[in-house]
């Protein structure tokens, strides 16, 4: 299985491809297996499965791993292509016109949005050239005292980043920087 991240960009990629029975499929499919064994462990009929395994090997998001012989027939093999599948945000929607309010829930969820569609065919693109694409992701959980310090850490950081991107900018090897900040998840005391 791949363990990256597939960003689905094309809507004929999508298209009826992520149905609940589709989805546990590539959950199945983390592992190498054919459309048999995928019936039996989901209580499905074989014929089924086939169908949808075909439609999702279609789309993009199994590949053939080994064709096997079997009482007269050939069994084929399959794996999900990679770790995790995400819809890329021009398959569903448009993000013009999202409010540049810092502190907008969805400006954050649209600043996401656009980060995943450029990455993804910039992805693409190194792929097809045979290059690598170089980016860089920095991560942190901080802990806030009040709701006053969260504005006051984005200003801060805000300025901060303002700073560097000074001392660093050529007109050369242009980057996006983004950064966003929400509550982070805690653990569920159910689990």
């Amino acid at each position: 299985m791949g363990t990256g991240v597939d960003v689905v960009r094309g809507e004929e990629r999508l298209r009826g491809r992520l149905s609940p029975l589709r989805r546990r499929l590539l959950e199945e499919l983390r592992e190498p297996a054919s459309a048999s064994e995928l019936a039996a462990r989901l209580g499905e009929g074989r014929q089924r499965v086939n169908y949808h395994l075909r439609e999702l090997e279609k789309g993009g998001l199994v590949e053939l791993v080994e064709l096997r012989p079997r009482r007269g027939f050939t069994e084929r093999v399959l794996r999900a292509t990679a770790g995790a599948v995400v819809v890329a945000p021009e398959v569903a929607g448009d993000l013009t016109g999202v409010a540049q309010d810092r502190y907008a829930v969805d400006m954050l969820l649209a600043s996401a949005a656009r980060t995943l569609g450029d990455v993804a065919a910039m992805r693409e693109h190194a792929d097809a050239a045979g290059k690598r694409l170089i980016t860089f992701t920095v991560e942190a959980e901080v802990g806030f005292e009040r709701p006053a310090d969260i504005e006051r850490f984005a200003e801060e950081l805000a300025a901060r980043v303002a700073e560097l991107a000074e001392k660093y900018d050529s007109p050369r090897r242009r980057y996006r920087i983004v950064v966003g900040g929400y509550p982070a998840r805690t653990p569920s005391k159910e689990g």
